[in-house]
């Protein structure tokens, strides 16, 4: 027994299943030739009473044929006679010739030569019926028809003796196969509970040992690694496994060791890296502070402004008030939320300031829905967007450059829309953008450093869905637009 177990998992379980379904099959091969032999049995025990039934309606065919001939002595009705006649006595042949003391014997014997008298004086029938011999032929019918009529009674007879009989014999065979049955399903529940048995015993012999290495293992995994470790009762799989995790549980125990260590000298490092990192970020934030005073940055551009109107130069007075509030919102838009007529101010104010620069190169188009200005939507998002496509749409295009700018409702949504005549976005361009995977360049051109993935974002957020923004790219040099769809909410003017 020992040296079964020994064996390695995948044969002991092979061998199991093996072993179960063979005697299963066994058992019920038996089963089905004893079915088999009872039924065919069975099935013999009125074959007596069908075969006189054959006789009797191979009788009544040739008498049938025989008056058919006699109505209308054509030769299609004479070959049906001789055939039927034929069957008939080869049937007749069939039955028992012996003298026995039993009754049913005798009637047989008695039904066999009747049924040769009886196609003699058929045949004389026919042949005087050929002859044309009218007394004959009449005498022959009647006798004929005399001898069909006592056959018939007794096939009659003897049939209903045999019924009695094989009956008696069909109630013994099927009281025996019923027995046959209930012993049948005994052996079968005998069988399936050994091999239930079986199965079980061999189950819990390979489950146990996993089930307590389960149990140590959950042990270990709460950081017990001094628990006791099942030992390995045969050299199979399962030996193999508890022997292997005996020796990682020491193996681990020494890498926790190792690695608390070296985690609390990576720990120290981290905090010093960190306590630098937060001086660096406070020098550059301060340094960033001192470069450009807001205040000062508004005060002089009003001053500036100031004079140009004094000087009577309207347009320089024009464009310098337009940078001061152009920077001004910049400045003042850390507050979280604006209304969408603050956000087409600015966008405006853009415009015109890169008109100013550029000479007029980029036209500009506006279809606003008035009753939707007062909505609140996230601050810097739509000039960032108008940035973008100036600098990365337009300014890389041959002709006049376009932006059109629209505020329209669908249902229960704002939607505004900045669409652009440049050259377009790829399509691996546009899945980087609103997967967040989109590396920009810091530094290029001349923007405010508030880029696309920003601005996706905080959109994504104020409205409370994926499909916030959207950029649609209609072809090469055929332009790109970018449509947010913000939650048709309440109005608020912010302050």
């Amino acid at each position: 027994m020992n040296k079964f177990l020994n064996r390695p998992l995948q044969f002991k379980i092979i061998s199991v299943c093996i072993f179960a379904n063979v005697i299963i099959f066994i058992v019920n091969i038996f089963l089905i030739l004893g079915i088999n032999s009872m039924s065919e049995d069975m099935e013999m025990v009125y074959q007596d009473n069908r075969s006189l039934n054959q006789l009797s309606e191979a009788m009544t065919k040739v008498q049938d044929s025989m008056t058919a001939y006699l109505s209308s002595k054509t030769s299609e009705s004479l070959e049906e006679y001789y055939r039927d006649a034929q069957h008939f006595s080869d049937l007749s042949l069939t039955l028992n010739d012996s003298v026995t003391d039993l009754a049913y014997s005798r009637m047989e014997r008695n039904i066999r030569y009747m049924s040769q008298n009886y196609l003699q004086e058929v045949a004389q029938t026919i042949e005087a019926k050929r002859g044309r011999n009218v007394e004959k032929y009449r005498s022959f019918y009647e006798s004929s028809t005399r001898l069909y009529e006592d056959i018939d009674d007794y096939i009659t007879s003897l049939n209903l003796e045999l019924f009695v009989i094989n009956s008696e014999n069909y109630l013994t065979l099927s009281r025996a196969f019923r027995r046959f049955e209930v012993i049948g399903v005994g052996v079968m529940t005998l069988v399936m509970i050994g091999n239930v048995i079986l199965v079980t015993s061999f189950v819990t012999t390979v489950i146990m040992p996993l089930k307590n290495l389960a149990n140590t293992a959950n042990e270990v995994s709460e950081g017990n690694f001094d628990a006791n470790i099942p030992p390995a009762l045969y050299h199979d799989e399962v030996g193999i496994v508890i022997n292997a995790f005996s020796k990682m549980v020491v193996s681990i125990k020494d890498y926790i060791e190792r690695l608390k260590e070296s985690m609390e000298k990576e720990r120290y490092m981290q905090e010093k890296e960190l306590l630098m990192e937060a001086h660096l970020k406070d020098a550059q934030l301060k340094y960033l502070q001192a470069q450009i005073n807001p205040h000062f940055l508004f005060n002089t551009l009003n001053a500036g402004a100031q004079l140009a109107m004094m000087e009577g130069a309207d347009r320089t007075y024009e464009y310098v008030q337009t940078v001061a509030d152009f920077f001004r919102y910049n400045v003042q838009s850390q507050k979280r939320d604006v209304t969408i007529r603050d956000e087409v101010t600015l966008v405006d104010n853009y415009i015109r300031i890169l008109n100013v620069r550029f000479s007029g190169d980029i036209g500009y188009e506006k279809q606003v829905d008035e009753r939707l200005l007062d909505h609140i939507m996230p601050s810097m998002i739509l000039q960032p967007i108008v940035e973008n496509a100036v600098n990365h749409g337009i300014r890389e295009m041959a002709g006049a450059g376009k932006i059109m700018l629209r505020v329209y409702r669908e249902d229960d949504i704002v939607c505004i829309s900045i669409r652009d005549n440049g050259k377009g976005i790829s399509k691996e361009t546009i899945d980087q953008l609103l997967s967040g995977s989109f590396s920009h360049i810091e530094d290029s051109y001349d923007n405010n450093g508030i880029g696309m993935d920003n601005v996706i974002s905080r959109i994504r957020i104020f409205a409370g869905a994926e499909d916030a923004i959207d950029i649609i790219s209609y072809g090469e040099n055929k332009g790109c637009e970018v449509i947010i769809r913000l939650p048709l909410g309440g109005e608020e003017c912010i302050e």
